[in-house]
């Protein structure tokens, strides 16, 4: 199943250069982590207290900064040997954190109810510990999709583009959310599943 995460390796070389530079600057691969869940913490404040035309403009732009962040702080562990116990229970947690701060406010930018956005962080939730669950039982971390953390951004930013455009899709949002969910369901399924084999 294609996911965006298969373009990870594309996406790392461009960020080459720029990891380069923050290791010369004094950034740790920690403090990159914690960058990304305040940079999310921010972003889901400003969406739940700031104007909503805004917010739907700038939430494209920090997802894909928030997925710079969550690549460069793995890279940067591993190209210099700076790898902890620590840094790898900070990811993991600095990922489920920011998910939960970043999304929960879309309710109010999408205009529906809210028990729809707490089913798609529950769903996600759920996700990422099948992932952890594949490095637990399987020795290897899973990040099999379809709707994996990078599917999500991408999917969510698409939305707020076109909330952001008013574009006439309240009508079939039912549905997107609907798709998403089993989605959500069959990647967590994938991943359990390559986790017991």
């Amino acid at each position: 199943m294609i996911s965006v995460y298969q373009l990870k390796p594309k996406f790392q070389a461009l960020l080459q250069p720029l990891l380069l530079k923050l290791k010369k600057w004094g950034f740790t691969p920690n403090s990159l982590t914690i960058l990304a869940f305040l940079l999310s913490l921010a972003m889901g404040l400003m969406s739940y207290y700031g104007p909503r035309e805004i917010s739907l403009v700038l939430f494209p732009f920090v997802l894909l900064l928030r997925m710079a962040l969550n690549a460069l702080d793995g890279m940067m562990a591993r190209q210099f040997q700076m790898q902890s116990k620590l840094g790898a229970a900070l990811n993991e947690m600095g990922d489920v954190l920011s998910d939960i701060v970043l999304y929960y406010p879309l309710y109010l930018l999408f205009s529906m109810d809210q028990i729809w956005i707490m089913a798609f962080l529950l769903l996600s939730v759920l996700n990422e510990f099948a992932g952890i669950l594949g490095q637990a039982i399987g020795g290897e971390r899973r990040y099999d999709g379809p709707m994996g953390k990078s599917d999500r951004a991408l999917v969510v930013g698409v939305l707020s583009i076109l909330f952001w455009f008013n574009a006439p899709i309240y009508h079939y949002l039912t549905w997107i959310w609907l798709l998403i969910f089993g989605l959500l369901i069959w990647s967590t399924l994938k991943r359990l599943t390559y986790a017991v084999r």
